[in-house]
């Protein structure tokens, strides 16, 4: 099966990741990237079914010869990132998709050649840096991933690395907020006829920095004015602000979320203003276990990957959402990919060079190889699922002990 992804891989595959670099195509609006992944999946024997779970440019392709267990799924994404030059590829999620097809394409072919039981799955899944919610939790709650036993995906990175077992995710526990305030317009020379929305959102951002001292420091708030008006010589009545907030866990995060939904409510009411709280979604804590994580790294070693860090990063889920990681056990594989940091233009850059061809060519070949153990040892299977199983069950021990630390101190009254 390598020479099958070597083939594919060289002469067409990191081609198309070129070619998606340099179309970059934003969340949910990927339509020209999955019609040539979906086209070069259905010249080579794969069923796709685009548009699923409700979303546009999600897809799901199953190979035709599939027969029975195990379940092997892939995970690709092709969104770009919203810059504010141009849309950008500075996550390389441009080659996600070629390197997940590589590795679905050579296990297919094995297991067809061999007679060999198995099915393989890809699913397209869009918008993951629109999340949240991310693509992939609409597709897992509408059973799109149901029955998979083990799933695998890929990401770029500045250095090859994979994640010691337990539950934590890549970017910490995520809320997101919309925050919009209502006011009245007036002429801005008889600005007392109104109430200004936008001091209302400049407040909110005043009062969350008066409050950051009381926050532990691994918290993290960051937001941007996505309304700020209209026209300055009108009173602004309706403003908007999107915040990510996040934290390494979910339990203190609930305490970081009260205390900037209060900053946008005192916002408010020193403004005369009104507002409105949108909690529009969220990402938690997935699982990642050592029996996928140990054995991807070495096959990413063995495959030539550059700038390998000796020792396990924190737990993290493989797919940034914690939904899918936390049912279903698999990996991301990550081997270095590029000299730039995650979301920059020298990332995308590198997307186009030796250094991220030879990352993409690393994970393909370690994915595959992975597959291919689990699909051919009911063992290792049963070890996977093992683990897997022992780390979920601790979860809710670890969330009690979480609560039991956290303590709200009490304010009293004034006296």
């Amino acid at each position: 099966f390598r020479r099958v992804l070597f083939r594919s891989m060289q002469s067409e595959l990191l081609a198309l990741a070129d070619d998606i670099t340099k179309h970059p195509e934003i969340g949910f609006e990927e339509k020209r990237s999955i019609d040539k992944l979906a086209d070069y999946l259905r010249r080579h024997n794969f069923d796709v079914k685009i548009g699923v779970a409700g979303l546009d440019t999600a897809f799901v392709a199953r190979w035709k010869g599939s027969n029975g267990a195990p379940n092997l799924g892939v995970i690709v994404e092709y969104d770009a990132l919203r810059g504010t030059q141009r849309p950008f590829h500075g996550d390389q999620h441009s080659a996600q998709g070629p390197i997940g097809i590589a590795a679905a394409i050579a296990v297919a072919e094995y297991l067809g050649r061999t007679k060999a039981p198995g099915t393989v799955v890809v699913f397209g899944t869009p918008g993951e840096e629109m999340m949240p919610p991310n693509a992939k939790t609409v597709m897992f709650d509408a059973g799109v991933f149901n029955g998979m036993d083990v799933l695998v995906r890929s990401h770029s990175t500045v250095a090859t690395s994979r994640p010691a077992p337990g539950f934590g995710t890549c970017c910490m526990n995520i809320d997101g907020v919309k925050y919009i305030f209502s006011g009245a317009p007036a002429h801005q020379l008889t600005s007392w006829n109104g109430r200004n929305a936008l001091e209302g959102v400049i407040h909110l951002f005043e009062n969350i920095d008066s409050v950051r001292s009381n926050i532990r420091p691994e918290a993290r708030i960051q937001g941007v004015i996505t309304e700020g008006g209209a026209a300055p010589n009108v009173v602004p009545d309706r403003t908007a602000a999107d915040f990510y907030i996040r934290y390494p866990d979910a339990v203190y995060l609930e305490q970081v979320r009260k205390f900037v939904d209060d900053a946008a409510k005192a916002a408010a009411l020193s403004t005369g203003t009104k507002v409105k709280i949108d909690h529009y979604g969220s990402n938690r804590d997935g699982i990642s276990v050592s029996t996928l994580a140990e054995a991807g790294f070495a096959y990413m070693k063995l495959y030539g990957a550059k700038k390998v860090a000796p020792e396990p990063g924190k737990p993290q889920g493989y797919e940034e959402t914690g939904s899918v990681s936390s049912a279903i056990p698999g990996l991301g594989f990550s081997a270095y990919s590029s000299n730039g940091s995650n979301h920059t233009y020298e990332m995308e850059a590198d997307a186009l060079t030796d250094v991220g061809h030879q990352g993409f060519l690393v994970d393909a070949q370690a994915m595959t190889a992975l597959l291919y153990d689990f699909a051919m040892h009911a063992d290792y299977r049963a070890a996977v699922k093992r683990e897997f199983d022992g780390i979920k069950s601790l979860f809710a021990e670890y969330q009690e002990a979480l609560r039991k630390t956290y303590t709200v101190p009490n304010v009293p009254d004034p006296r």
